[in-house]
């Protein structure tokens, strides 16, 4: 079940949610949605020849080939046709694995209908996340489309899960 504008203003004052900082909620909040804005934080992969990476092969670790990224900080990203950025939320987002509750990111339809995707296949918050968003934006338009840090750039969608899991997320982008 998908939280509403309410019960989301109500989470966020229980702390079944918190977001920091928390954005202007009457600008943020839509009807089942929260807007969250773009860091000035990108990450980029450079094209490596020879390079094949192999996340099925024994051994693999994404920690090792997240250190050939091409890191920046910029008020500005452009963001090629065909081309792959790492970003990040501004706003850290926390959703205590006794809230009940999970989220998922989801893309801006401005965004959207200039071919940028913002998650590409990851879009679940899960359960006990405490972290900044990362988005994995990827430009499907034939135009250049210029990142801005500030902008609303995804909007959460909450939803209560049946029970309360035995753990909380733990997995390797909890917290960095």
């Amino acid at each position: 079940m998908i939280l509403t504008d309410r019960e989301i203003r109500i989470a966020l004052q229980q702390k079944q949610i918190v977001i920091d900082p928390e954005p202007h909620l009457t600008i943020a909040i839509s009807s089942t949605s929260i807007d969250l804005t773009l860091d000035d934080n990108f990450a980029t992969w450079p094209q490596i020849n020879g390079l094949s990476i192999r996340p099925g092969a024994p051994g693999y670790s994404y920690a090792a080939v997240a250190g050939l990224q091409v890191k920046q900080q910029s008020p500005t990203f452009a963001l090629q046709p065909g081309r792959f950025v790492l970003a990040w939320t501004k706003q850290r987002v926390n959703i205590p694995y006794t809230s009940r509750l999970a989220a998922r990111v989801e893309g801006k339809s401005s965004l959207a209908r200039l071919g940028v995707s913002v998650h590409v296949t990851a879009p679940i918050v899960h359960a006990g996340f405490n972290n900044r968003i990362q988005l994995e934006m990827f430009n499907f338009g034939q135009n250049e489309v210029v990142l801005d840090a500030g902008m609303w750039i995804c909007q959460l969608v909450f939803e209560h899960t049946a029970g309360t899991p035995d753990k909380g997320y733990s997995g390797m982008f909890q917290g960095n």
